[in-house]
């Protein structure tokens, strides 16, 4: 990447994460969704964020796809592309749970150690969603028309074709959205985490 910043001092603030948390009611954490596209990720993110609200819980919903289009429009998806965008999204995560937001992202994040490196970034704060669902619902569903272009040939390094991805060892939840609809996944999720 480019030139190291030099010369920088964190700077202190008189507000601490616990006096934007007694604020809120909440605890601010990181909801980290993985999967193929077309898994069902960004569907079961976009209802969980509702739900969250309807809950009186502040929340902000991080897509992959949104993400590209302004802080990381910069970024293919070479491998070390795949590794920024990851490591950018993990930095801009850690100051939204530092507000005391509950932090919802959905990237394919392919590779388990540039999970593992946000997990270790964010220590307890961070849950991760495998979404798991078959290659082939995936590619059935391909709501982006882009695994056709994929097995054209048309778009190079695509996860699960020409790229691999790297499914979770030992994932906080896992929701299965071949299995069980919408409603069953966000109810399994919102069971899970431990809101106050």
């Amino acid at each position: 990447m480019g030139i190291k910043s030099t010369n920088i001092v964190w700077q202190k603030t008189n507000v601490s994460r616990e006096d934007r948390e007694k604020l809120l009611n909440q605890k601010g954490i990181l909801i980290w969704f993985t999967g193929l596209s077309g898994s069902g990720k960004s569907t079961v993110a976009t209802m969980l964020e509702k739900k969250l609200h309807d809950m009186g819980k502040l929340t902000y919903l991080l897509d992959g796809d949104n993400v590209r289009h302004g802080l990381n429009s910069d970024l293919g998806f070479s491998k070390e592309d795949r590794i920024e965008n990851i490591r950018r999204i993990a930095e801009i995560s850690k100051l939204f749970v530092d507000s005391g937001v509950i932090t919802i992202t959905t990237f394919i994040s392919p590779f388990i150690k540039d999970r593992e490196a946000v997990r270790n970034l964010l220590k307890e704060d961070f849950v991760e969603v495998y979404v798991d669902c078959p290659i082939e619902v995936c590619e059935k569903r391909d709501p982006k028309g882009i695994y056709k272009k994929a097995r054209k040939g048309e778009i190079k390094n695509f996860t699960g074709i020409d790229s691999p991805y790297e499914p979770p060892v030992n994932p906080e939840i896992t929701v299965q959205t071949h299995k069980n609809s919408l409603e069953e996944c966000v109810g399994q999720i919102i069971d899970c985490l431990e809101l106050e």
